[in-house]
């Protein structure tokens, strides 16, 4: 029968001593010297004496002990230690808690975004708070299920923005990858949904390869009757065939005209590694032009609005528009295509091509050399290109 009753415990008082209360089946009160009141359990596993606590008293009632100490009995006659059970529940929950899919995800986030240019990297943490951290942000990062991730995914489909949702599932799978990594996952979730959406479409930029056209369209920019930074923006663009952003925020410091090179830095760049452009003196006479006119602040093309901005992307497609050529016939980015088609028509090395075009070298050690490959060929190469499109022109 047991000892202990509740009016026996209220009344338990400090002495001063540590005190100790059976109940039986070795469940006691521990009270400390000040008067503290602690469920404990003796029990003997593997032949070692262990305690078990239950929490306090009055949080821990002496029906809630009662039932604890049962609950022990039964994982003990199963083969179990109470105490490590106990220790696995807690880790389980403190899983829950501090190793979810969102936390996972911004730890992921924090420490690879240096790694990426600054608008990708906002726009894969815009894509997780707007699609994935609301329906799965709070569970475990180890219990995400294959279906809860692509009901997500389902959503953006849902929109129209198939490419969007292949992108943040391969975001996803980087998570999770770096979940195993840390040790809170088993396993790359993402994985299971391999050919689970919907096919991109490939997305073709429009441009001009045609050499006639080209020299007609030359022809027009050259009469663009717009403002001048921009139609010196967009008689460059053909020369240099870089990304419309890194035309567009282009800045005067990182010109070398005496040695007739652009370096533009890792940060500006899609793939985070140095670009060179080597210059043509086609290039250097258009920027010797637009020297006179913002040579004196930060950018070759600032905004119409502010000298603190560059153009915007729409900026120059506008001025593509109103010479005639819509979004069927010309893009600002078309003329990466124009210079890639036609380069690689003409016989020039591929990897000259493709070193020009910036495509990222996925070996981190060797793209840290990589950008000043070929550059003497490069040199060659883009004055030679520059020659070809002046004859354009003149056609």
């Amino acid at each position: 029968m047991s000892k202990l009753t509740d009016t026996f415990l209220r009344g338990l008082k400090a002495t001063g001593q540590v005190q100790k209360k059976a109940d039986g089946g070795g469940l006691y009160i521990h009270v400390s010297p000040t008067g503290g009141k602690l469920w404990r359990l003796a029990y003997s596993f593997d032949g070692k004496q262990k305690t078990l606590s239950f929490g306090a008293y009055p949080a821990v009632s002496l029906k809630d002990a009662r039932q604890k100490w049962e609950e022990a009995k039964e994982q003990l006659a199963a083969g179990i230690d109470p105490r490590v059970h106990k220790q696995a529940v807690k880790a389980a929950v403190r899983a829950e808690t501090t190793n979810t899919f969102e936390i996972v995800a911004r730890e992921w986030y924090d420490k690879f975004k240096d790694s990426w240019v600054p608008h990708h990297g906002s726009k894969i943490l815009a894509r997780l708070k707007k699609d994935i951290f609301p329906l799965i942000g709070g569970k475990a990062v180890g219990s995400v299920t294959a279906p809860e991730l692509l009901e997500a995914l389902r959503r953006i489909e849902a929109r129209g923005a198939i490419e969007t949702a292949h992108r943040t599932l391969q975001n996803c799978g980087q998570i999770f990858r770096y979940a195993i990594a840390t040790g809170r996952a088993e396993r790359d979730t993402a994985a299971d949904l391999r050919g689970a959406l919907a096919p991109v479409r490939p997305t073709n930029f429009s441009t001009i390869t045609e050499p006639k056209a080209i020299g007609a369209l030359l022809r027009d920019i050259d009469a663009y009757p717009g403002n001048l930074i921009v139609r010196a923006a967009l008689r460059m663009a053909p020369y240099v065939f870089v990304r419309p952003g890194e035309l567009r925020k282009a800045e005067w410091a990182e010109f070398n005209l005496e040695a007739a090179e652009w370096r533009i830095p890792a940060a500006r760049m899609k793939m985070k590694e140095v670009h060179i452009v080597p210059l043509s003196w086609q290039v250097l006479t258009i920027l010797e032009d637009l020297q006179q006119y913002t040579g004196h602040g930060r950018y070759l093309f600032p905004s119409m609005r502010a000298n603190s901005a560059p153009i915007s992307d729409v900026t120059l497609l506008a001025a593509l528009r109103r010479m005639g050529y819509d979004k069927d016939a010309m893009t600002v980015h078309g003329f990466r295509s124009m210079a890639s088609t036609l380069l690689n028509e003409q016989g020039y090395n591929r990897d000259w091509i493709e070193r020009q075009l910036a495509y990222g070298e996925r070996n981190s050690v060797r793209a840290s050399y990589n950008y000043a490959q070929y550059l003497l060929e490069r040199r060659s190469m883009m004055q030679s290109w520059a020659d070809y499109l002046d004859g354009l022109r003149e056609m």
